[in-house]
């Protein structure tokens, strides 16, 4: 039996760009010609070394997508990676979708974009590129993935949650359950966020009004969007239910697609079905790229 790990192993490496006298960094995998540009925006707790974890190619998004023609850069969002430490310039909303966008432009600066770029987040990331989407600048994307989010918690992770507030100086040993639970879904070196944390900016922990912002931000998204649940999501409510949920917000989206990825957990990109999960979501991106094709010239040239 042949294995994949051969056609995994296209070379990534870091880069840092200043953006307004703050560094932003982020992991790039880079190919001749690229079909297109995903910019991936990893969640809380962790860099973007989630779409890269160390020692598994396998598991990786930057390697699968290179192998299939995209360009991918995976971004350290704001108050992460090179970025830590400079909470007061991106304290707001706004601050920090301004921050992502010209950190896009400077990492990409003078490589080939190919058709566009699609965004692709997980978990809190998704706050982030909600916001991306939304925004003015949110018609040249290609699309958007939309990974482990959602509007209603999973009942093991709000009682998690109520623990953690009524003293939090606790270890959160219920609240990590939900988010890497089953253990079996993940390989034993990734379980649990291993090689892969890093500590949260303090605005990860105030999103009060975020579920009235979302409502507002989701009908704006004017690309399609592909959202994904994991079998065994237990940080929010999935199944038909949850997808169908998510799906009914982003009414402006000319299509919106919904998958389960079986057997996974919260962590969609490093569990032992990542590669099966990454495969699913190219081919959307691919499906993107081909109806940009068919736009006429002038959308073409302004989405490249």
């Amino acid at each position: 039996m042949t294995s994949l790990e051969p056609e995994l192993t296209h070379a990534v490496r870091r880069l840092v760009a200043d953006v307004h006298a703050v560094p932003a960094s982020g992991l790039l995998a880079e190919v001749p010609d690229p079909r297109a540009v995903i910019v991936a925006l990893h969640g809380g707790a962790t860099t973007s070394a989630y779409f890269d974890h160390p020692g598994h190619p396998r598991l990786s998004l930057l390697r699968a997508a290179a192998a299939a023609g995209f360009t991918v850069l995976a971004l350290d969002r704001p108050g992460y990676g090179s970025s830590a430490g400079y909470e007061e310039r991106m304290g707001t909303p706004e601050q920090r979708t301004e921050f992502a966008y010209e950190a896009v432009a400077a990492l990409l600066d003078g490589l080939e974009r190919g058709l566009g770029v699609f965004l692709w987040a997980h978990s809190a990331g998704c706050e982030l590129t909600v916001r991306m989407a939304g925004d003015r600048r949110g018609t040249d994307l290609l699309g958007v993935e939309l990974a482990g989010m959602g509007r209603v918690h999973h009942p093991r992770s709000v009682l998690a949650m109520e623990e953690w507030r009524s003293d939090p100086t606790r270890t959160r040993p219920n609240l990590r359950r939900a988010l890497w639970d089953p253990p079996h879904a993940y390989p034993p070196d990734v379980y649990g966020g291993r090689h892969i944390g890093s500590p949260s900016p303090a605005y990860e922990g105030r999103r009060e009004r975020w579920q009235e912002e979302f409502a507002r931000l989701s009908a704006r998204v004017p690309v399609p969007v592909h959202i994904t649940l994991a079998e065994h999501e237990q940080v929010w409510a999935n199944g038909p239910e949850g997808l169908a949920d998510l799906a009914s917000m982003f009414t402006g989206s000319p299509r919106v697609v919904v998958h389960e990825q079986a057997g996974a957990g919260h962590n969609t990109s490093v569990g032992r079905t990542a590669l099966a999960y990454h495969l699913h979501v190219l081919a959307f991106v691919e499906e993107c790229a081909l109806a940009v094709q068919a736009l006429p010239e002038e959308r073409r040239y302004r989405n490249g």
